[in-house]
């Protein structure tokens, strides 16, 4: 089990450079939970790609159901102590602690693009690319 951010999902259900690692991730764990939280922000993602015409609505729609059929019964509420407490500790948003306080509390790994995220929690994250295979994990905490 692996948690992911809503990146690491968007990245899996909006084609682009990223797709391939993040369908190497899936089929190398594909148990992925996320915080709750990743509807509203992939929803704003989705939003964006909608308003500038890169995606119509029916492949929205696609992509909506494709993630929440994925995430459906492993998504989680993170308590607000959880996470205030990884903000008080970074100047991450908390947003972003949302997640490192969800792998934290699983006793399991983030996977993240976010370079922020890598550099101020690198115990309890690791970057896609060195999930997927890409680059070595010795690199950790280093997103390209």
């Amino acid at each position: 089990m692996i948690v992911v951010d809503v990146n690491v999902l968007a990245y899996l259900w909006i084609p682009g450079e990223m797709t391939a690692l993040a369908e190497t991730a899936l089929a190398r764990d594909p148990h992925w939970v996320s915080a709750i939280l990743w509807r509203s922000e992939f929803r704003n993602i989705l939003a964006g790609y909608l308003r500038r015409g890169v995606l119509d609505q029916g492949a929205v729609d696609r992509c909506i159901d494709g993630a929440e059929s994925q995430l459906t019964g492993h998504e989680y509420i993170v308590p607000s102590g959880l996470v205030m407490s990884k903000v008080a500790a970074s100047t991450c948003s908390a947003y972003d602690c949302e997640y490192v306080a969800l792998a934290d509390n699983l006793k399991a790994t983030l996977v993240t693009s976010d370079r922020q995220i890598l550099a101020e929690f690198p115990a309890l994250t690791t970057s896609l690319k060195t999930f997927a295979g890409v680059t070595h994990p010795s690199k950790r905490g280093n997103a390209h």
